[in-house]
């Protein structure tokens, strides 16, 4: 295991802002740790590289404790948010920054630099003023200055938090396939469940400073550990029900569950592809409808004042806002929650 947390547990003005944390993160491996503001991500990635002191537990790396060990000697890349880079400094510059920390002769720097920058998709931009880049430009000097010293792991924190919507989602797929390609060992912290799932092997969510899931993407999507990870994740469609056998008493009446689903009062997630529009079932009001692109988000207001409840239907077969439909669910697309 290339990282290996334990315990750790970070305190500021008596508070945990990090409460007991066991992390492991194997070579070649990237890992996204997801989670609100407030939740600890940032906290555990200082710890990592050195710049936050630990109050207890510890962090290895290639099995070696690394309590004493500064910052610029633990071989950790660190790229943060707002990129830092030199202004007054080019591209080329810039990017041999780690390199000349390093004592890499110059001859030798600027071969890694052009290597680096033709990686990266910025060839022969070593001349280039760094206020004359765009924000994707930015980023991709900045992940080559991190990854110019060849660090055994690369940390990300909200790498791409600063860039719009459209350029960000192109950049994260790029970087998915170059830390492949590389084979990186990569840590990243990001709030964004979209850029995580879409970068990750493994993606960790914490809430107040300890793990409330990890697993693979598809892991944590298809079965959220509880109501907190599903919401966070984006589903409104929670509700606490009484399971019995294979159905559930709930404020949405008889609700089926999957086959073995524990028994007994839980919490129950409906995802929006499992609410069903019929001519009977449970009577619903449509309050609003949003276009998502390939579906329309459907919010539903059921008779009785149960919760509001959200379907995803297809384009064509989407009610008006004031109509009034019937509702039954999909057990397949029901989650008894922990």
């Amino acid at each position: 295991m290339l990282l290996a947390l334990e315990d750790a547990t970070v305190r500021f003005g008596g508070r945990a802002v990090l409460d007991g944390v066991d992390l492991s993160v194997a070579e070649h491996e990237i890992v996204c740790v997801l989670g609100p503001s407030g939740s600890g991500k940032s906290t555990l990635l200082r710890v990592v590289a050195g710049l936050q002191h630990l109050d207890a537990g510890r962090v290895s790396l290639d099995g070696r404790d690394q309590v004493g060990v500064a910052a610029h000697k633990r071989g950790v890349g660190l790229m943060f948010q707002d990129h830092q880079l030199f202004p007054q400094r080019d591209v080329g510059a810039n990017v041999a920054f780690g390199l000349r920390m390093h004592g890499v002769p110059k001859g030798e720097q600027g071969e890694r630099v052009g290597e680096l920058l033709d990686l990266v998709g910025l060839p022969g931009a070593a001349g280039r003023a760094v206020a004359g880049l765009s924000g994707g430009e930015q980023q991709r000097v900045a992940l080559a200055r991190a990854l110019a010293p060849r660090p055994r792991l690369l940390m990300l924190d909200e790498p791409l938090g600063q860039l719009d919507r459209s350029l960000r989602e192109r950049l994260v797929v790029e970087l998915r396939e170059l830390f492949g390609r590389l084979g990186t060992t990569v840590l990243a912290v990001t709030h964004d469940q979209g850029e995580a799932f879409a970068l990750a092997d493994r993606v960790v969510v914490m809430r107040d400073g300890r793990i409330a899931q990890s697993g693979t993407p598809l892991e944590v999507w298809q079965r959220p550990a509880d109501e907190f990870v599903a919401r966070f994740l984006g589903f409104e469609n929670v509700v606490e029900g009484t399971v019995a056998g294979e159905a559930a008493d709930t404020p949405w009446g008889k609700v089926p569950v999957p086959e073995g689903a524990p028994q007994g009062t839980r919490s129950l997630l409906v995802r929006p592809a499992g609410v069903r529009l019929v001519d009977a079932g449970l009577r619903c009001c449509v309050v609003a409808r949003t276009f998502k692109g390939m579906h329309v988000a459907v919010r539903l207001r059921p008779e009785g004042g149960a919760p509001v409840l959200e379907a995803a239907c297809a384009l064509r077969a989407a009610p008006e806002v004031g109509d009034t439909v019937g509702v039954e669910f999909d057990a397949a697309e029901i989650v008894v929650l922990g």
